[in-house]
């Protein structure tokens, strides 16, 4: 069997040429097919990379000057050596934004022991008054700002329009749960 071979291809150079040609190209697109799946996950391991630098509060999202992080600074989860001192972040936080927009606070309470606690999540529940354009303006600061809060609950009283009182812009009564996710013990 190896002599007939042997004389096919010794009688025809073009079929020994046509075989090394194929057995080239294969070696070559074996190879190219080996740097395009490096280079792929070469690729996926920079993305994770650069999610992982933005969900740590490292770096800015896009490379841009108006990025989240320049319009937001801070960490993305609430800082201190504590989960109290969590806590009282996340308080400053809120009562922050509330201010901002021109509420004021009537009651806070800092929730350290809830059911996602042990998750690292640190609730806040917060009775407060505002006019009621102020409500969206708050609501989009909460949740874009830094560090990532997440509104759990929003109960609204608007007050009861009376005809002695119409005409005036009464302020919103508005109970808001609010939580954020701390870091520090982990």
């Amino acid at each position: 069997m190896n002599a007939a071979i042997t004389r096919t291809l010794t009688r025809s150079p073009l079929i020994a040429v046509v075989l090394y040609a194929v057995a080239i190209g294969t070696l070559l697109a074996i190879a190219g097919l080996a740097i395009s799946s490096i280079l792929d996950h070469q690729r996926a391991l920079a993305q994770t990379s650069d999610l992982l630098d933005q969900l740590q509060g490292r770096r800015a999202r896009g490379s841009g000057t108006s990025s989240l992080a320049t319009e937001h600074p801070g960490t993305p989860f609430l800082e201190g050596p504590t989960v109290t001192v969590a806590g009282a972040t996340l308080l400053q936080r809120v009562a922050a934004a509330i201010g901002n927009v021109g509420g004021t606070i009537q009651s806070s309470q800092v929730d350290l022991l809830g059911t996602q606690a042990k998750d690292g999540f640190v609730g806040l529940l917060v009775s407060c008054e505002m006019e009621q354009p102020a409500l969206q303006k708050l609501l989009y600061d909460l949740e874009v700002g830094m560090p990532f809060l997440f509104v759990d609950q929003l109960d609204v009283q608007v007050p009861q329009i009376t005809a002695a009182s119409e005409g005036v812009a009464g302020k919103i009564r508005v109970v808001l749960g609010v939580s954020g996710q701390w870091q520090g013990g982990k």
